[in-house]
């Protein structure tokens, strides 16, 4: 750890420890008390394969812990049984390309309020992080997608956002180097103040939701319904032999759990990754002329119009075969999150040699990071290649089997995983050909003296805490010209 910057992502861990003991192999036991519980790591497809899809492990428990002060442990991140079966059933299909693809001009409103930005950024010449602004996109999408609410949290302050970035930052996971924060006098009384002001806000975009559908019918033929009005519809359709003009309040309070949740995990992890989008196209001009080129071939040349070339054929983002290669290559290097989960008893890992790994009493940590640099998987792991996201089966560059893994596989894989795409997608296409991004690092570093490690994998735009490039990714914009 000590070849590690201090705020380095501990998903770095496992591939190191690869690196450093190749002969350690892909499913082995670490210990790091007095700083986390023991755990059972796993960065091989088979070992994988069996914990998220043959037998399904329940989440870690310190992952409700942590989420419970946003989501009142009522989320399906955390849920078991049949009820995760449950809820996960009702917001899926909201949460469907199909019907995602209904909301894209929310999600061009969205970002070109972000271009906007980046556009007085450009005439400022300034050095800005790229996460600050990326934060307040994603968290402006995922309110229009989710709620049909209009946060503008990239122009203005908002109550649910702000609740929710205070929360976040009183919220302990277990392995915290300073363990006296879980003890602090004043976190309880935080955590209450910030849960009842989403509490409220989000309480209320329900009501309003739910008067709205009550007057237009459940059966409106309004087609960019947003994920608050399906789930609704399917409510008052399922209880339409009882009082339909109340809301149960279970069901309230379940659903206003899954709406936070949503804001928090989908903006956050999104906004990561759009981060090392603009950091890959930042520092490879290649690919950066190739998307450009491949826009220009499908939306055309003008790079004003296309919000209105979108808006009228969404399903032109369909057909951007290197904007979606450069995505998950992209998701690939830089995961935003990986999947812990609880060891049982009677349940093994089985490696391929067909050596046993008991589970029981482990954190089973799920690395994707360390899978997607391996290189008994991956040709070339360390280097940025597209390309391989286009050749046909059977050439050696292209993917195997279950080792792409950003949003896990299984039962239990991310709900939001299309919303994701999508909103790369449009990101991509509204911003990539208006603004050259360059990177900062150079003004930071000089500011603060060079001392210290901040190289990771040769890059200096590593991965920290909360998956995003280190230092939140400083940079200057500049618009482009003609």
């Amino acid at each position: 750890m000590s070849k590690l910057p201090k705020d380095a992502h501990p998903q770095y861990l496992p591939d190191m420890l690869r690196r450093a003991m190749p002969d350690l192999g892909p499913i082995y036991y670490l210990d790091i008390w007095p700083f986390g519980p023991q755990m059972l790591i796993v960065t091989s497809t088979r070992g994988l394969h069996q914990i998220t899809q043959e037998h399904s492990l329940p989440k870690y428990h310190a992952l409700k812990s942590f989420l419970e002060p946003i989501a009142d442990g009522l989320d399906i991140v955390t849920m078991e049984g049949d009820l995760w079966k449950t809820w996960r059933g009702i917001f899926n299909p909201g949460f469907s390309a199909s019907h995602l693809m209904n909301l894209t001009s929310s999600l061009l409103e969205e970002t070109e309020c972000f271009c906007e930005i980046l556009q007085e950024l450009s005439r400022e010449g300034k050095v800005f992080r790229m996460k600050d602004l990326t934060d307040n996109l994603t968290m402006d999408v995922i309110g229009r997608v989710v709620l049909d609410a209009k946060l503008n949290s990239q122009k203005h302050s908002n109550p649910l956002v702000d609740g929710l970035r205070m929360q976040v930052k009183w919220l302990v996971f277990g392995g915290e180097a300073n363990p006296l924060a879980r003890f602090n006098p004043m976190r309880p009384l935080v955590l209450w103040y910030n849960k009842r002001r989403m509490n409220k806000y989000v309480s209320r975009e329900i009501d309003s939701r739910f008067a709205k559908l009550q007057s237009e019918g459940v059966h409106s033929k309004k087609g960019n319904k947003s994920i608050i009005d399906l789930v609704l519809a399917a409510y008052m359709s399922e209880n339409a032999g009882r009082d339909p003009q109340v809301l149960d309040k279970t069901f309230k309070k379940f659903t206003m759990s899954q709406i936070k949740l949503f804001l928090f995990s989908g903006h956050d992890t999104t906004s990561s990754t759009v981060c090392y989008i603009f950091y890959i196209l930042a520092t490879k001009p290649a690919v950066l002329a190739r998307v450009r080129a491949e826009h220009d071939s499908v939306l055309g040349s003008d790079t004003s119009k296309p919000a209105s070339v979108i808006t009228s054929e969404p399903f032109l983002l369909n057909q951007l075969p290197y904007t979606l290669a450069v995505i998950k290559e992209v998701l690939r290097l830089y995961p935003a999150v990986s999947s812990t989960r609880a060891g049982e008893p009677n349940f093994n890992v089985t490696d391929d040699s067909g050596q046993q790994f008991p589970t029981d009493g482990f954190l089973v940590w799920a690395n994707s990071q360390c899978i997607h640099r391996d290189p008994a998987y991956w040709p070339r792991p360390e280097n940025f290649l597209p390309e391989r996201w286009l050749v046909a089966p059977g050439d050696p560059l292209h993917p195997s089997k279950r080792t792409w893994r950003p949003f896990e596989h299984g039962p239990r894989n991310c709900i939001g995983q299309e919303l994701a795409m999508l909103e790369m997608k449009v990101i991509m296409v509204m911003a990539a050909r208006r603004f050259e991004i360059g990177l900062a690092y150079e003004d930071l570093d000089r500011e603060r003296g060079g001392k210290g490690v901040r190289i990771v994998c040769g890059e200096r735009g590593y991965q920290i805490q909360r998956s995003q490039p280190s230092d939140n990714l400083p940079c200057r914009v500049a618009e482009v010209v003609g």
